[in-house]
């Protein structure tokens, strides 16, 4: 099965012989080539969507893997029982709707034994990043794609106290970018990714460019009012692109 590069690129942080839950699965396809590779010897397709249920149980069933692959119809890690898996995948949603789905699922104990988080948000990065600060995940590795116009990050943790000594005083702590002078702590690690700032690519320049854009776009709207509140989003916004440019003008230049 020819995966696209956004599900490879999660195919490729799951675990061997992980025990898989894909929350989110559409037609499955993750789970089929998890079970398939051998990345997964067991493994659950959650899906609260009948359109997308009905898509997941067909490919299961066209792959001949009904017997390791348990196709489920429920809201989030609603479709697990505690302790069931070991690897967790969530992609294709927000990252305040991944953040929701992982805390209700901590607060049922559904994230017990589960030893890695593997998440790919279409936004909301920096969410997803405090949520898993704030619940003792670290952050192990980040990637940035772009796929048929789109750009993804893709984020995998394991718990804090099962890192291998990686800490999350550790992967935020404060670093000087490129070789300037300038030092960016916590807030900027958790915006714009901790690894990602570290070993920027095309796409990395490419997706904060995009956003400088976006707010400029913002900022021209604003200036059609005198409102004090809108002076003052004005200035949190000129505040925003001010940090963004200097940030990517200290990253390496041989790497845009």
């Amino acid at each position: 099965m020819k995966l696209s590069d956004r599900l490879q690129q999660l195919l490729e942080q799951i675990p061997q012989g992980s025990r898989l839950a894909d929350i989110g699965s559409d037609h499955a396809l993750l789970p089929v080539a998890a079970v398939e590779s051998g990345k997964a010897v067991f493994a659950v397709a959650g899906e609260v969507n009948p359109g997308p249920f009905d898509a997941a149980c067909k490919g299961v069933a066209e792959a001949g893997l009904g017997k390791v692959i348990s196709v489920r119809r429920g809201d989030g890690l609603e479709v697990l029982e505690p302790g069931e898996v070991n690897c967790i995948t969530i992609a294709g949603m927000g990252g305040a709707l991944i953040a929701s789905i992982l805390d209700r699922g901590q607060s049922q104990g559904k994230l017990k034994d589960v030893t890695t988080l593997v998440l790919q948000p279409n936004v909301g990065e920096d969410i997803l990043r405090r949520w898993l600060l704030n619940n003792e995940w670290v952050l192990i590795a980040e990637s940035i794609l772009e796929e048929d116009g789109k750009l993804y990050e893709v984020l995998t943790a394991v718990p804090e106290n099962a890192s291998a000594g990686i800490t999350n005083a550790n992967v935020y702590r404060e670093v000087t970018l490129g070789d300037s002078t300038m030092v960016r702590g916590q807030d900027t690690l958790l915006q714009m990714g901790p690894f990602l700032i570290q070993a920027p690519n095309e796409v990395f320049f490419a997706k904060w460019q995009g956003e400088i854009q976006k707010l400029e776009g913002i900022l021209t709207s604003l200036s059609r009012s005198e409102l004090e509140s809108a002076e003052n989003k004005r200035k949190l916004i000129r505040d925003q692109i001010k940090e963004i440019t200097e940030v990517l003008q200290c990253l390496p230049k041989d790497k845009q």
